[in-house]
């Protein structure tokens, strides 16, 4: 439509069924290349994107003529199978249900983009559950815990 400008942010976040560090180092640049294409494919713009072992942070440009629960659906169907197909975490790969979407000014962009690409240092001292939770209350959103992702306790790291 003519005249019609927008300008959103999105913050994705989301984890591995049952928290599992499936999510290898040695395949981590390729997975997130793999996401960035599925994110520029569907004409939004990738700002940063860090997978952790069990879970990844995905900040985008955001295109208004997709559904936010579309396009984390083929994000989360597509490297579902490409993980699969290339056997590479060693049993079957899936993200849990569910995901997190929040919102940021465009004044806060180069913040949040940094915080996501500092994820491996930010976990050294803070679980995945601290972190989700603090986003959730950061952003004043109400959650119930039995709708909340799995959280089974500190994921060791890359494995």
């Amino acid at each position: 439509m003519a005249n019609t400008y927008t300008q959103c942010y999105f913050h994705l976040v989301f984890a591995v069924k049952n928290r599992y560090a499936l999510i290898k180092r040695e395949w981590k640049a390729e997975l997130e290349k793999y996401i960035t294409g599925i994110v520029q494919n569907n004409r939004h713009k990738m700002l940063a994107i860090y997978a952790m072992p069990d879970h990844i942070h995905i900040l985008i440009g955001y295109n208004v003529n997709q559904l936010i629960p579309d396009l984390v659906e083929e994000i989360k169907t597509s490297s579902n199978s490409w993980i699969n197909d290339g056997k590479l975490s060693g049993i079957n790969f899936q993200w849990q249900r569910g995901y997190g979407a929040f919102t940021h000014s465009r004044s806060k962009i180069s913040i949040v983009a940094r915080y996501i690409s500092s994820q491996e240092e930010h976990h050294k001292t803070k679980p995945f559950k601290t972190e989700y939770l603090e986003i959730l209350e950061k952003n004043q959103i109400e959650f119930k815990n039995e709708y909340l992702f799995d959280f089974f306790g500190d994921v060791n790291g890359w494995g």
